[in-house]
């Protein structure tokens, strides 16, 4: 629930980035070619005055670290200052709040801390249960209230005393608890409106520091649970997302159902989740530009029609890689996130291309002449050619390049597998669904008709999801299933399933937990002769006979190799198109021979091996955090 009205300007411009990436030789055969994304996301941004009544903008800066620092931006000054964060980087802000008292907080990585512009310092810092806030409040005492991921905890501060209180966890559920709303009435009661398995309002009374849950068991729906303050003194709730008639008017630990609710009157408080971005200053004056990829502000005088315009630099990291893949014209290319953008790396010319991209590229790959992307958060397919110029992407737009397919919302958000089948012809993408939500699905579609399928996972394995996939001779897929559920959602499987799915009728023909506790089939490769390479849980090897349906050999990598590498598309088997296929763990490069099935490491890495991955003109390519990285095969 949005609490501070706020037009949002171009935080992150569409412009092109074009860089030289100044590859680095590390030694044994590894290079590292540099930072992918170099830029930051902000995480909550507002505009406020310092102690001298100057106009400053306060934002909270996140790259592939997590959240590492606290950028002013001195409007009349024309430049920025950066404060590190008084404690060390990963995690990242989820919620803040600009206080009455005109002090910026925030509560994330286990730690609650308070910025004063007045004398442009972190003033607090207090260490907290796990683990960040997903809702921030202000109470009509000034107290500042925060209300955290995954348990429903509660912390509460008090500015004028200097008192902190950890009023520990709420409410005990068996998944990740979001409570996206916060709110006080009145009377000194807390609001909490969490979700999003199953939606919930909680009350807590700080003078006996209990909590009471509002919502009855039966009448709880898969959402979020939903509360604003009013200025009337008291708090309202809607426990039953997209029901028009079912508000509660919440005072003093009581719910009182009064069916509609029209008339709202929110009351005024400078809180938002990640996407806060209060962009008018106390005088009237407005933010008109704040590009962190150019690095360039703007702010306008709406009296006046004056516009002043600087720019300013930060440090940055950059952010974090989520996979790669080598495209047709011989570059690697893939996705970031926070922010969300695409970037392609040419080896010949050691050069970048940094973009705007449409969604998180989860997933990449390449099948003949273009570069299929699987995306999070709508489960979206998009198809690149990169033989032509790029147009932004957009929904109904035929010129688009990356041009949008399709998405499977809501079953499938977050993808975790994509194939391009080797009949050249066809795309298949696993993942999991929408948050909350427990089995995802799986989409076959057909390039040259232009017609999908999209499975549910009751069509395939109930309350499962698709993690990994290869094609099988027959025109049969074989595909590795996880127990986790969406993001904060409930896992209800037990162990992850091997299945096998007929390609024409896409019905599934054989499913087993082959490896009894297993909890998930990181990824799947096929070999010669029908066989099949896999790894489950990150540290058992396997063979799968597809023929005979079954495990011919296995062994547990982890104290030779330690783990596999993990991402959501985590591409852990490489291929060079000549029969070798490499695997990539966490610790190094390795050989897999496909016919004794011995594991070779053929170099240590300089640095932990994040995610994969693929193989052009004699190297393998992976990243790790900001950077790629590549191995010269010998």
């Amino acid at each position: 629930m949005k609490r501070a009205a706020a037009i949002l300007p171009v935080l992150l411009a569409l412009s092109t980035l074009s860089l030289m990436a100044a590859t680095t030789d590390l030694g044994n055969g590894f290079s590292d070619h540099g930072v992918a994304t170099p830029i930051s996301n902000h995480r909550g941004t507002a505009a406020t005055v310092d102690g001298h009544g100057r106009n400053v903008v306060l934002s909270w800066l996140n790259d592939h670290r997590g959240g590492y620092e606290l950028l002013l931006v001195d409007v009349e000054a024309g430049k920025a200052e950066e404060h590190p964060m008084p404690f060390p980087p990963g995690d990242h802000p989820f919620a803040s709040i600009l206080s009455g008292g005109n002090k910026f907080y925030t509560h994330f990585n286990g730690r609650f801390v308070e910025f004063d512009p007045a004398t442009r310092a972190f003033t607090f810092c207090q260490k907290t249960k796990p683990q960040m806030a997903m809702s921030m409040t202000e109470d009509d005492h000034g107290v500042i209230w925060s209300a955290t991921y995954p348990n429903s905890g509660l912390v509460s501060f008090d500015p004028k005393t200097r008192e902190f209180k950890d009023h520990g966890y709420l409410y005990k559920q068996n998944w990740a608890q979001y409570p996206r709303s916060v709110a006080a009435n009145d009377a000194g009661w807390i609001y909490l409106g969490i979700g999003s398995t199953r939606g919930q309002i909680i009350a807590f009374d700080p003078q006996s520091g209990t909590a009471t849950p509002l919502v009855p068991e039966e009448q709880r729906v898969h959402g979020y649970s939903t509360l604003y303050r009013d200025r009337d003194g008291k708090v309202y709730g809607d426990p039953v997302p997209g029901k028009k008639d079912n508000w509660l008017m919440l005072h003093k630990g009581k719910a009182t159902a009064i069916g509609k609710h029209d008339k709202r009157q929110p009351k005024p408080v400078i809180a938002d989740s990640q996407s806060l971005f209060h962009n008018t200053f106390p005088d009237g004056k407005r933010i008109t530009a704040y590009s962190l990829v150019d690095r360039k502000f703007a702010v306008t005088d709406p009296k006046t029609k004056q516009t002043k315009a600087f720019s300013f630099d930060y440090q940055s990291e950059g952010a974090h890689i989520m996979g790669v893949a080598a495209a047709p014209g011989g570059t690697i290319c893939g996705g970031t996130a926070f922010p969300m953008r695409f970037f392609s790396f040419d080896p010949r010319k050691d050069e970048w291309v940094n973009r705007e991209a449409y969604g998180q590229w989860n997933t990449v790959a390449r099948q003949g002449d273009r570069f299929f992307v699987g995306a999070y958060s709508s489960g979206s397919l998009l198809e690149w050619n990169p033989s032509k110029p790029w147009v932004e992407t957009k929904q109904g737009k035929p010129e688009s390049n990356p041009l949008y397919h399709l998405n499977c919302t809501p079953t499938i958000i977050r993808p975790h597998a994509l194939l391009a089948h080797p009949d050249g012809k066809t795309i298949v993408m696993g993942g999991t669904p929408a948050y909350g939500c427990t089995g995802g699905g799986l989409l076959v579609w057909d390039r040259e008709t232009r017609n999908s399928v999209l499975l549910t996972h009751e069509q395939i394995l109930k309350e499962h999801s698709t993690l990994s996939l290869a094609a099988l001779p027959g025109g049969k897929l074989l595909g590795g299933t996880t127990t986790s559920a969406g993001t904060g959602g409930e896992r209800k499987a037990t162990e992850a399933a091997l299945y096998i799915v007929d390609m024409a009728t896409k019905k599934v023909e054989w499913h087993a937990a082959v490896f009894p506790g297993a909890q998930g089939y990181t990824d799947l490769c096929a070999g010669p002769d029908g066989l099949v390479f896999g790894f489950a849980d990150q540290k058992r090897f396997f063979v799968f006979d597809a023929a005979k349906r079954k495990v011919i050999h296995e062994q547990d990598t982890s104290a030779k190799f330690g783990p596999t590498t993990s991402q959501q598309g985590p591409r852990v088997f490489v291929t060079d198109g000549k029969g070798n296929i490499y695997v990539l763990f966490v610790k190094g490069v390795a050989r897999l021979d496909a016919k004794t099935f011995a594991i070779t490491l053929l170099a240590q890495s300089p640095v932990p091996i994040g995610g994969g991955g693929d193989h052009l003109d004699g190297r393998i390519y992976f990243f790790h955090g900001s950077h790629l990285y590549s191995y010269t095969l010998k």
